[in-house]
């Protein structure tokens, strides 16, 4: 499997701490030695990571001109987590978990956000499809400032069949869409759930939302018709954390 390259102090952080067996080496901006940058190597002494220091020019060009902060890392690309072998952990959850769907985001900073928020809300994993969609892009891991070394990324082939394996999991499906009938805080959010989110401008896939078993909106009181996808899922996945709170 190659090797990926990981950049900004969040994210290289995250590495360090959830899989620093991974880390080949952390390359730092020659001449920066700010606080950050000094818990960072200490991080990685401890760990027994490799250092290195490289003109600014250097991580400027492996970043591809991404905002790096001084610091990056090459690392072992972790296998990805099969969709078979989620639905099985699903079957076997001994509380009711909650999945994030992205139905074709392509802007990496919002699925950076989304990972993001789908830490932050206790989600068990976000699953996207393989085709049309970002993936876990450098920029994508930069944005979510360490989410994406913590929760489970699934990329599904056949996205429909996927919402089909969730329900036989025991998962309710909800979809959030403009035109849905009723707002999202008067869904029942608390049980075994799928938040499922549409793309950019386009929104869910006809398909992908004759599948889901329910669909809402957010209240929109403004001049403006809809919301960035990334900030909807907070608000979604942000409920499902409230109603669920014990």
């Amino acid at each position: 499997m190659s090797d990926e390259i990981v950049y900004g102090l969040h994210a290289v952080r995250a590495l360090l701490e959830s899989r620093p067996a991974a880390v080949r080496r952390i390359t730092l901006q020659a001449g920066r030695s700010d606080k950050r940058i000094t818990e960072l190597v200490e991080l990685a002494r401890e760990r027994n990571v490799l250092l290195e220091t490289r003109p600014v020019a250097e991580l400027d060009q492996l970043s591809a001109g991404g905002v790096h902060q001084g610091v990056l890392a090459r690392v072992e690309a972790a296998k990805p987590l099969d969709e078979d072998e989620l639905l099985i952990r699903l079957d076997g959850a001994t509380k009711p978990p909650l999945v994030l769907v992205l139905d074709g985001v392509q802007d990496p900073h919002n699925l950076g956000a989304c990972l993001r928020s789908a830490d932050g809300a206790g989600a068990v994993a976000v699953v996207v499809p393989r085709d049309r969609a970002v993936g876990l892009t450098p920029v994508v891991r930069k944005v979510a400032a360490g989410a994406a070394e913590t929760v489970p990324f699934v990329q599904v082939t056949n996205l429909a069949r996927f919402l089909r394996g969730l329900k036989d999991a025991g998962l309710w499906i909800v979809g959030a869409d403009d035109d849905a009938p009723i707002f999202h805080y008067g869904a029942d959010l608390k049980g075994p759930l799928a938040v499922v989110m549409g793309a950019e401008g386009t929104g869910m896939r006809r398909l992908t939302r004759e599948h889901c078993d329910q669909v809402v909106k957010l209240p929109m009181l403004g001049g403006v018709s809809s919301l960035n996808v990334s900030v909807a899922t907070g608000i979604v996945l942000y409920e499902a954390l409230r109603q669920r709170a014990p």
